[in-house]
């Protein structure tokens, strides 16, 4: 079992660790061999999900080769649609692809009663996940955003600007304020899954939140996410929560007051001088490496890597990307990556 004293939950908690903890999103997947080697097993993405065996292997793949300070279930957002009867598939080459839901019929197809017992695989991924962690490494559990999943399940893939459910969301509100609150209260109970199941922090992926006007931000970002914090924390309030609103800018300061959140991940975008001296003293703030320099690596890295940790040093900060690891990023630089975070001297 972990360590419920971990340098990454003390973070969480709002204290200063030097050197901060860190962990990578996506740390888990294509950049390490043993991965690939797992995937080949299988004959989809989501096969390797929800087949908890491989899924607790991939997902303690990359603490076998780093000194992270958390773990991260593998799964993905598209979990919740699947579970909530949607057909969801992964296309190589393509990315996900689901059967559009566009109007109040395809609406009435999801199934809430049927989610846990299609979510159950996950639960016992983390069981077997937990029970092989290093002492002092907790297990992050995850959801997306009720807006970033319905973007999905609007347009039946990923978008370039989400245009598809921002049309439905002004034009039938209604409908789409019916299926944000299914992703709410299946999210939050799908959370709640995995704390029981060992996850000793969470995380809510908002991917997508910065395609939305300030207005829209407030409706389908902060208010989805301060329902399912809420839920959360009436069950296990002992549970930190780590909110990454991406591409979400200004709006991160009322993201961070408003949702309760108890930690705010930062993008690449984000100013460094920004973060720490306008969200850093609301929240814990976690980022924000940009997931590009990490794969080219070099000098520039070495110094981007040393002014995030220098901007950051005086307030709670984890230390991680501001998006998930690209499959590209040689093992090499995740290796100086953390030798730099950890406080080795390089000549």
């Amino acid at each position: 079992m972990s360590d419920p004293h971990a340098p990454l939950l003390s973070v969480l908690n709002g204290d200063i660790c030097s050197p901060p903890p860190m962990w990578l999103m996506r740390q888990a997947g294509r950049y390490l061999p043993e991965y690939r080697e797992v995937r080949k097993s299988v004959a989809s993405f989501l096969d390797l999900c929800l087949t908890p065996k491989l899924a607790a292997e991939v997902t303690l793949q990359p603490l076998r080769r780093f000194p992270f300070d958390a773990s991260i279930v593998f799964s993905d957002i598209l979990i919740v649609p699947y579970a909530l009867g949607q057909t969801v598939a992964f296309v190589e080459g393509e990315g996900p692809k689901l059967d559009p839901i566009r109007d109040g019929k395809e609406l009435a197809k999801l199934d809430l009663k049927g989610a846990r017992g299609r979510l159950s695989p996950v639960y016992e991924t983390v069981e077997r996940v937990v029970a092989g962690l290093p002492a002092g490494v907790p297990l992050i559990g995850f959801c997306g955003a009720p807006w970033t999943v319905a973007t999905y399940m609007v347009e039946g893939a990923g978008s370039k600007d989400q245009a598809g459910a921002r049309a439905l969301a002004y034009r039938d509100t209604e409908m789409f304020q019916v299926l944000i609150d299914m992703l709410v209260e299946t999210s939050s109970a799908y959370l709640l899954g995995q704390v029981d199941a060992g996850c000793r922090a969470l995380q809510i992926f908002d991917s997508w939140s910065g395609s939305l006007p300030e207005d829209a931000f407030a409706k389908w970002c902060i208010a989805p996410t301060k329902a399912i914090v809420a839920r959360v924390k009436a069950q296990a309030p002992e549970i930190p929560i780590i909110g990454f609103p991406r591409g979400a800018g200004p709006s991160a300061v009322r993201y961070a007051r408003e949702t309760g959140v108890d930690a705010v991940g930062c993008d690449t975008s984000l100013p460094l001088e920004w973060i720490r001296d306008t969200l850093q003293p609301l929240r814990p703030v976690q980022g924000n490496l940009d997931p590009v320099l990490l794969a080219v690596g070099g000098a520039e890295l070495d110094a981007r890597v040393r002014l995030i940790l220098a901007e950051l040093r005086d307030g709670p900060h984890i230390f991680n990307l501001g998006h998930g690891i690209l499959p590209e990023t040689p093992i090499e630089n995740v290796e100086r990556l953390v030798r730099l975070v950890k406080g080795e001297v390089f000549s």
